[in-house]
């Protein structure tokens, strides 16, 4: 079953949304601030969260920054602020809706179907993405070409505009599979399911520094080079 995690530290208000949830067929987790809310999501994330943002211990703002330093879990702000400023700060942070708790309960429950969608929709790209990539460790070494990329995962070996460039087995296989897929945009956490077990200890940020050290190699070879793209609040494509 779906879980939801409310956190609000109005009771009475956890108490009538987690009814409307539950009459939806939703398993919900109530919390009343953020500080309890982490706890209990480092046994178990939810699906999806909804929060507040001003709690006592641990606001809304401050749970959204550590919750998206480990995860790309949805999650939607519901305030009391009529705050235009309050609003863009919380998607430019990270949050992917910011509703007003004035708002119709059906367009709530909308907004949280469309985003359970949308997860889902990822976690099977992801597993399709996993798929490839064993069937890449499996033997699948030919010569990739894209542009003047030229990547051979038999020796290891890659060169941009026929220059060498010496990267580590996470940052080559971060490389191919980008470049496998020229202008499909992958998330930070489905970038880490690439460098495989090696990695296991990175969050996700960690791959910002990965894609750093890459660039700089890269532009010791080409002082051009711009492959590489950040995509805002998403991840990283390759675009030739």
């Amino acid at each position: 079953m779906t879980k939801i995690a409310l956190v609000d530290d109005n009771r009475n208000y956890l108490v009538s949304l987690s009814m409307v949830l539950e009459a939806e067929g939703l398993e919900v987790d109530s919390y009343s601030d953020g500080e309890a809310a982490l706890r209990a999501f480092e046994a178990r994330m939810p699906d999806l969260v909804v929060l507040d943002l001003k709690m006592p211990r641990m606001d809304g703002m401050d749970l959204l920054d550590r919750l998206r330093r480990r995860s790309n879990l949805p999650v939607i702000i519901l305030s009391s602020r009529d705050s235009e400023i309050d609003e863009a700060l919380g998607l430019r942070m990270g949050a992917d809706d910011y509703l007003r708790k004035s708002c119709a309960q059906p367009v709530l429950i909308a907004r949280i179907r469309a985003l359970l969608r949308r997860q889902a929709t990822w976690a099977a790209a992801t597993e399709d993405m996993r798929g490839e990539i064993q069937k890449e460790r499996q033997g699948e070494d030919q010569v990739m070409t894209r542009g003047p990329l030229v990547m051979d995962p038999a020796r290891h070996e890659v060169t941009w505009k026929g220059e060498t460039v010496w990267l580590t087995v996470a940052e080559f296989r971060l490389v191919h599979a980008l470049a496998d897929q020229p202008g499909a945009v992958w998330l930070r956490h489905q970038l880490l399911d690439v460098i495989g077990d090696e990695e296991l200890e990175l969050s996700d940020r960690a791959i910002d520094a990965h894609i750093k050290r890459i660039r700089r190699k890269m532009r010791e070879a080409d002082s051009d080079f711009s492959a590489i793209e950040t995509v805002y609040q998403a991840g990283y494509r390759y675009n030739m």
